[in-house]
């Protein structure tokens, strides 16, 4: 009798230390494959957007440079910019979400008047979001990117679902590739903005909850 009770204990403690390993593991488990999974998609549309620098470079650069240096307005040289990047990712203007609220990873609202706020977004037809934003200033890149991997659906944070990059006339950068290693890396924490995990999981840096 004391046996059958003795293995019925030991049973039980199994069977709490079993459901207290799914509750604890698999959810950082399950969260690790879906960030690597972001990831792992943010470089194939880098690369994508680089393939696309290259075809301008190689091969459209003298037509497509020119028109949008000769642009009278902003409102023209959007117009080139969408039809420069519709080819590489299949925009869809007509379906852009109409409530979209993305926020950095320190938890902030994403604000109008910051610079990585995109007011020109559209969807992709895989459901990707992408964000154009024109940069009027020869300093500056021509425009930047933004993708969020996961589309309309949560979390729809810099660092974790959305990623970045600014577009020049002879290349294509990611965000924050010229920061210091050290202010890239406290940027893309749960204490930062996230903007710079762009440039951070390029160069192999690991993903931080």
């Amino acid at each position: 009798m004391k046996l059958k009770r003795f293995w019925k204990a030991e049973y039980s403690i199994t069977l709490i230390v079993l459901f207290a390993f799914i509750l604890l593991f698999i959810p950082v488990s399950l969260h690790s494959t879906m960030q690597a999974k972001f990831i792992r998609r943010w470089n194939d549309c880098y690369n994508r957007v680089s393939y696309m620098k290259d075809v301008i470079s190689k091969q459209e650069k003298s037509d497509i440079l020119k028109s949008f240096k000769r642009a009278h307005n902003e409102d023209d040289r959007e117009h080139i910019i969408i039809n420069l990047v519709k080819p590489y990712f299949r925009l869809n203007e007509e379906k852009f979400p109409k409530h979209y609220h993305p926020k950095y990873m320190n938890k902030e609202k994403v604000k109008p008047s910051d610079y990585y706020y995109f007011d020109e977004i559209y969807y992709t037809q895989n459901k990707i979001i992408v964000g154009i934003k024109d940069i009027d200033d020869p300093k500056d890149p021509m425009f930047m990117m933004m993708f969020d991997i996961n589309g309309i659906i949560p979390p729809n944070t810099w660092g974790k679902d959305i990623f970045g990059a600014k577009i020049y006339e002879d290349r294509v950068e990611p965000f924050c590739k010229s920061d210091n290693l050290d202010g890239i890396r406290n940027d893309c924490s749960p204490y930062g903005s996230g903007i710079c995990c762009s440039y951070y999981y390029k160069i192999g840096g690991n993903f931080v909850d």
